[in-house]
């Protein structure tokens, strides 16, 4: 028995699938982790993940779904970032007026579209996000972005427990180790949301235009 098939036998591994009004939440795809930045990869995993992050991002906008960037933004010295900026002192590259806090070309946020400031892993946490996607009437959380081991899956599990339906998109999510992407990402799909391909959240996206 497959380690899928060893989950489903006991209960892991439901579906959710998408709800009517979904949103796209791209979680902290900022310069420290792509080429030249500090937190990046020497396979070019970020880049990879950058690349469809910006595919998934454009077909949401043709289609009309609302799309919400997340960024960390954390006082000098790591202030504002308790025990978190301890853990991880990687962490300062993103103190205000660094370089690698900024977004890239591509994908960033547009005037109107809703940028997020947080300080620790879930773009949830301590955040306006809830409020901002309950205000539009969005049911399905569409999460991507960076990394798939921290803040992807933690947004993803707050968005199950904020009531939203989580969908995480595979190639759009990159992390460091390979062997840590699969696991978390193997993870997510037996707890706590919808692990798909870029193919099928795009194709989603597309024949299911917005109503609002």
């Amino acid at each position: 028995m497959d380690r899928a098939d060893d989950y489903e036998s006991v209960g892991f591994r439901g579906r959710i699938g998408f709800g009517e009004r979904p949103a796209v939440v791209v979680v902290d795809v900022v310069r420290a982790y792509l080429a030249g930045g500090p937190l990046t990869d020497t396979e070019g995993r970020f880049e990879a993940a950058r690349a469809s992050a910006d595919r998934v991002v454009e077909a949401a906008r043709a289609a009309g779904h609302p799309v919400v960037f997340t960024t960390v933004k954390l006082a000098p010295g790591g202030a504002d970032a308790g025990w978190f900026a301890v853990k991880v002192p990687g962490l300062s590259v993103f103190e205000e007026g660094s370089p690698y806090a900024a977004f890239p070309d591509s994908p960033a946020p547009r005037k109107g579209e809703v940028v997020v400031s947080k300080q620790y892993a879930s773009s949830f946490f301590g955040t306006s996000l809830a409020a901002t996607l309950n205000a539009q009437r969005v049911d399905t959380v569409i999460v991507l972005g960076f990394s798939t081991s921290g803040c992807v899956r933690a947004t993803a599990l707050d968005a199950l427990q904020n009531g939203f339906r989580p969908i995480v998109v595979a190639d759009a999510c990159g992390d460091r180790d390979s062997a840590t992407q699969d696991q978390n990402l193997f993870d997510l799909d037996s707890k706590y949301a919808d692990v798909l391909s870029e193919d099928d959240v795009v194709a989603h996206l597309t024949t299911h235009p917005s109503s609002r």
